[in-house]
């Protein structure tokens, strides 16, 4: 039997269990109540099926929006998520299940995640836009939330147009990566910046250049066309602070930033000034060559022009710093970095400025709707569960394993042993309600039983006639009791006869003393012991379930997670997708175990009540049939 704190701890175990199931179970109904039905009327059909939640970004260029009235052609759009606009808790932990649709819900667009937090809820995903309408609206559609495991889907080589030579995120995992499609990774780095413009940043101390390595894909031919744009944030006002710089064979482009002035020299030329850049405030850059003529863009708007051609540059570049002498290097933020094979129209570079911008225009141009749910069938959210366990379990370890499989077999011995035992109680509650009914027939006159032939107890005095009557009977504890009474009353009947003084009679005088009367009670007092016993046989497997389950999911979990902490610290990677896969695996052992010892729990107590209702009758039974016997069968 189960102690008093087992059962405490076990009755925590399930009220932990019952509370889940009623989340979960309060989840499905709202799930039905709300997402059962599809709440885009009037929009475009629903892409697939597989994605529960969509949302409609709206770039609009009119005047209530960027106000550009010109074509700005396939930019690349930065979309900044976080919990004012976006449920991450509905989307894949690591963002996988993302997709990006153009307004015909069929063309899916390209796109790329540069920083993907589901800890701190933040991301920032830049996508490819095909054709944003001028002074009008263009719509895309972002769909997150499946019902089945799905591959991440993005590819930032496609994800801005093949006019793109450079671009430096400077958020990758090796913060030099190049996101276009030229693959130019640059050598040395500042410090990183965590909370930049767009996710982490550089930060460059005017001493340590980023080198741009010379690279075919980014060679200039005299007289060509090119854009060069990055957001900066100087420190502090410095004079001719060079921010980038590019020389060979007797020509250069140097761009610096003198007193917040951003100016371009080619040579001895040097663009005409403008306003000064506030210090320790993000703006955004764009120099332009187009015919003849470099054109200086600040904040998306054009701010100065030098009248000089670009020169045939094919060598190195160098960001914070001139590549040759010794010139103040410049002392700031930097972020988003990127170099073009053409000059950018001006209403692209003002999108660019307007939609990258933490300012409130930017909420204006780029706007992202609310939640469209799709409709979800109810067993889509099963197999999506059934689907995510499956994910779990292949980061399970060999340990994992070996105690899913130890609770696997215990909860196949509890559970063959549960059903057994109920079929049993069920079959002798049957029998003993059999047996009761003839009982009662001849409790108030046990003459019938005064034969010492055994078919008269067998057939309680040929009451009970029939084959099939008599085995349903027979099954039933009260009965061998019973048995077991009447043999014994039969015996010391037949021990203690008295003949009669008359001679010529054969009549017996029959009667029971107390001691007879308190030996048959023991012998049945013997039995019932026996029958007990038989119905509490093999519960022990039920209880080891309930308490062992668990410890043994304990275990598991305990040993997963210290897996995964080692892992942790020889790998040096403290990422929430490095952690999460192992603690989840860790943790499904604890789900094994919890989930054998809530059925057993349940089990044991419906059966242990059971075999207590059992037992009650069988006592009853026996002081009834004790007393009738002694009545009947009363010593003279």
């Amino acid at each position: 039997m189960l102690s008093f704190p087992s059962i405490a701890r076990s009755s925590r175990i399930v009220l932990r269990g019952l509370v889940t199931a009623c989340l979960f179970t309060s989840a499905l109904a709202l799930h039905a109540a709300g997402g059962g039905e599809e709440k885009h009327e009037g929009g475009p059909a629903w892409w697939d099926a597989k994605w529960t939640t969509r949302k409609k970004i709206t770039i609009n260029t009119s005047a209530a929006g960027g106000n550009i009235a010109e074509p700005v052609g396939s930019p690349t759009v930065l979309l900044r998520l976080h919990d004012g606009v976006f449920n991450f808790m509905g989307a894949a932990e690591d963002g996988s299940d993302l997709r990006i649709l153009a307004e015909d819900q069929k063309t899916v667009l390209s796109h790329h995640v540069e920083k993907w937090d589901s800890l701190l809820n933040e991301a920032y995903v830049w996508v490819k836009i095909p054709d944003v309408k001028p002074a009008g609206e263009t719509n895309v559609w972002l769909y997150c939330g499946t019902l089945e495991h799905v591959a991440k889907q993005e590819d930032p080589k496609a994800s801005f147009d093949t006019d793109t030579k450079l671009v430096y995120h400077f958020g990758e995992t090796a913060v030099n990566a190049d996101a276009s499609a030229t693959g130019a990774a640059a050598e040395g780095a500042g410090a990183a910046v965590s909370s930049s413009l767009a996710g982490t940043g550089q930060r460059l101390n005017g001493q340590t250049p980023i080198t741009i390595p010379a690279n075919p894909a980014l060679e200039w031919s005299a007289g060509a066309s090119m854009t060069l744009s990055a957001w900066i944030k100087p420190a502090a006002l410095q004079s001719k602070a060079v921010l980038f710089s590019r020389r060979d064979a007797g020509g250069s482009f140097i761009v610096t930033v003198d007193q917040g002035i951003p100016t371009v020299e080619i040579g001895s030329q040097r663009s005409t000034p403008g306003a000064p850049l506030a210090p320790g405030v993000w703006a955004h850059l764009a120099i332009t060559a187009n015919a003849g003529t470099i054109t200086v863009y600040v904040n998306g708007a054009s701010y100065a022009t030098l009248a000089a051609p670009l020169p045939a540059l094919r060598g190195p570049s160098v960001i914070g710093k001139d590549s040759q002498g010794a010139s103040t290097g410049f002392a700031g933020e930097l972020d988003e970095f990127q170099l073009a094979s053409t000059a950018r129209s001006a209403a692209f570079i003002k999108f660019a400025a307007v939609s990258q911008g933490s300012t409130p225009d930017a909420g204006k141009l780029v706007s992202i709707g609310a939640d469209e749910a799709g409709h979800v069938e109810h067993e889509g959210v099963i197999m999506e569960h059934v689907n995510l366990i499956k994910d779990i379990s292949k980061d399970l370890t060999i340990d994992g394993w070996a105690v899913i499989i130890a609770c696997g077999i215990l909860a196949i011995v509890g559970g063959i042993i549960a059903v057994a035992k109920v079929l049993y109680l069920n079959k002798i509650t049957k029998a003993s309600n059999a047996f009761l009914e003839k009982w009662e027939e001849i409790a108030t006159d046990l003459t019938a039983l005064d034969s010492s032939d055994s078919d008269a107890i067998k057939t309680m005095g040929g009451s009970a006639q029939g084959k099939k009557t008599q085995k349903l009977m027979h099954q039933s504890p009260l009965y061998r009791l019973y048995h077991l009474g009447c043999m014994e009353v039969q015996k010391r009947i037949q021990e203690f006869k008295k003949v009669s003084l008359n001679p010529n009679a054969s009549k017996f005088q029959k009667g029971l003393s107390g001691r007879s009367i308190q030996a048959i009670k023991a012998t049945l007092h013997g039995g019932l012991m026996r029958e007990v016993q038989k119905l509490n046989s093999q519960l022990v497997y039920l209880t080891i379930g309930i308490a062992g389950g668990p410890y043994l999911g304990l275990l598991g979990t305990v040993i997963g997670v210290m897996i995964t902490f080692a892992v942790i610290a020889k790998s040096g990677q403290v990422e929430v997708n490095s952690i999460a896969p192992g603690i989840a695996g860790a943790l499904l052992a604890t789900v094994a175990g919890l989930a054998v010892a809530i059925p057993c729990l349940f089990a044991y107590s419906y059966i242990s009540t059971r075999i207590k209702d059992a037992i009650t009758d069988m006592e009853t039974f026996i002081d009834e049939f004790v007393a009738k016997m002694a009545e009947h069968y009363k010593e003279d």
